[in-house]
C-alpha cells in the first residue's frame, strides 16, 4: 500500500487543463492587436498573463477575485522597438504585475559621449523567440509548467545583448518563477543595468496596505511633489488617492536591501482587509537594490517594488559613481525572481512577522 495519498482528482480529469496549465492566443482589438500572450492557470487561484511579444513580461494577474496588478489606461500595445527615445517608452507602458527595464540602462533619458538613450531601454519593446512550452501532466506526476523564450537587444557595430527568459509555475501553488540568464553576444564589454519593475494596484493596493522591505533607505533627491518619503511619515502604509500626484506626481524611494544569512531578499504588500499578500524574493548578490515607487494619483492609483541590479539613475550617473557593470563578451549573468501570493490569516501573518522589527 503506498504511503502517498490519493490527489482529490484522480481517475476524473480527461483533460490537464482541468485543473490548470499553458494557453497561447494573439490579442485581436485594440492597441495590443496581433500581440503574442500566454495566459498561465496554476489552478491555485493564481492566474496570469505573459505578454510574449512584449520581452514575456507579465501583465495581467489575480488571486481567485482579487486583482493584483495595475494595468495603464493603454493596457497592452503591440511592441513599438524603435520607441527608446526620451520619454516614449510611457506611450507603450501597460504596467501590468513586471515591465522589465534594461538591458543597458535603467532611469530617465539622456545623451552623453556614450550615446543616447531613452526612459527604462528597450528591452520592453522586444518580441520574444518562444524556445520551449511545458505543459504539466499531472497523471505521469509532472505537475510544472514552465514558457522559455529569447529576447535580443542587438546592432550591428553596438552591443548585443541576449535575454534568456523562462517562467514558471507549479499546478497546486501560488508562485511565480523567474529565471533570466543575460548574455553579452558582442565582441567588445557592454554596460548592463537591469530592473523588474513590478505594479500593483487596486484591491491589493488600497487605503492601509502595508508595503514590506527591509533595508536602508536612500531617498530620491528632493523636490518630488508630496514628499512621501520624508522623516516623520508613514511612507509604509499606502494612503488614499493624493492631489500632489495627479500628473507627474511621484515619490520614489531607492532601498539598499537588507539580505537574510542566505543572501535572500524579501518584500511585499500586505493587505489585512482582504488577508491577501504579495511577496517578491529575490538575491542580494544579484539584484542589490529596490526601488520603490508610490503613484497615488486619482485614477493612476500605483505603488511599485522593483529588485534590480541598480536604483534607476541611468547609466551615465551609474558610471560616474563607478557601479556601472561590464558584461565581458560570451559573459553570461543570472537573475532569479519568486513571486508568491499568501491568503490567509496564518500565512499572511506569518510574512508579516519578519518585518515586525522593519
Amino acid at each position: 500500500m503506498s504511503d502517498h495519498p490519493v490527489p482529490s482528482w484522480s481517475g476524473k480529469l480527461s483533460h490537464p487543463a482541468q485543473l490548470g496549465g499553458i494557453e497561447t492566443a494573439v490579442l485581436d482589438n485594440g492597441p495590443g492587436r496581433g500581440t503574442r500572450i500566454a495566459w498561465i492557470n496554476t489552478g491555485s487561484g493564481l492566474r496570469y498573463k505573459v505578454v510574449i511579444d512584449r520581452a514575456m513580461d507579465i501583465a495581467d494577474a489575480s488571486h481567485n477575485q482579487y486583482n493584483l496588478s495595475w494595468l495603464s489606461l493603454s493596457g497592452i500595445t503591440a511592441p513599438q522597438p524603435f520607441s527608446d527615445r526620451g520619454a516614449g517608452w510611457l506611450r507603450t507602458f501597460g504596467g501590468g504585475l513586471l515591465t522589465t527595464c534594461g538591458l543597458d540602462h535603467v532611469g530617465g533619458p539622456e545623451v552623453d559621449e556614450y550615446g543616447e538613450r531613452g526612459l527604462h531601454g528597450p528591452i520592453s519593446n522586444t518580441a520574444a523567440e518562444v524556445e520551449s512550452i511545458l505543459q504539466p501532466d499531472p497523471r505521469k506526476g509532472r505537475m510544472k509548467m514552465s514558457i522559455t523564450g529569447l529576447i535580443r537587444q542587438t546592432t550591428i557595430f553596438g552591443p548585443s545583448l541576449e535575454l534568456r527568459r523562462t517562467i514558471s509555475s507549479t499546478l497546486g501553488k501560488s508562485s511565480i518563477f523567474i529565471h533570466d540568464e543575460v548574455t553579452n553576444l558582442s565582441n567588445q564589454p557592454t554596460p548592463h543595468m537591469l530592473l523588474y519593475h513590478c505594479n500593483f494596484g487596486w484591491p491589493l493596493v488600497d487605503e492601509g496596505t502595508r508595503i514590506l522591505w527591509k533595508g536602508d533607505l536612500q531617498q530620491k533627491p528632493p523636490g518630488n511633489p508630496g514628499n512621501i518619503f520624508r522623516p516623520g511619515h508613514d511612507y509604509r502604509r499606502c494612503p488614499g488617492p493624493l492631489e500632489v500626484h495627479a500628473g507627474k506626481g511621484e515619490d520614489v524611494g531607492f532601498i539598499d536591501s537588507l539580505a537574510d544569512r542566505n543572501g535572500q531578499c524579501s518584500c511585499g504588500l500586505y493587505n489585512e482587509r482582504i488577508n491577501l499578500a504579495f511577496v517578491l524574493r529575490f538575491r542580494k548578490d544579484q539584484l542589490p537594490w529596490l526601488t520603490n515607487w508610490q503613484h497615488f494619483g486619482y485614477g493612476e492609483y500605483i505603488t511599485g517594488l522593483e529588485p534590480g541590479t541598480n536604483p534607476p539613475i541611468g547609466q551615465a550617473a551609474a558610471r560616474k559613481a563607478s557601479t556601472l557593470r561590464f558584461v565581458a563578451p560570451g559573459e553570461s549573468l543570472v537573475y532569479d525572481l519568486e513571486m508568491e501570493v499568501l491568503q490567509g490569516t496564518e500565512s499572511c501573518h506569518d510574512f508579516l512577522g519578519g518585518f515586525e522589527a522593519s
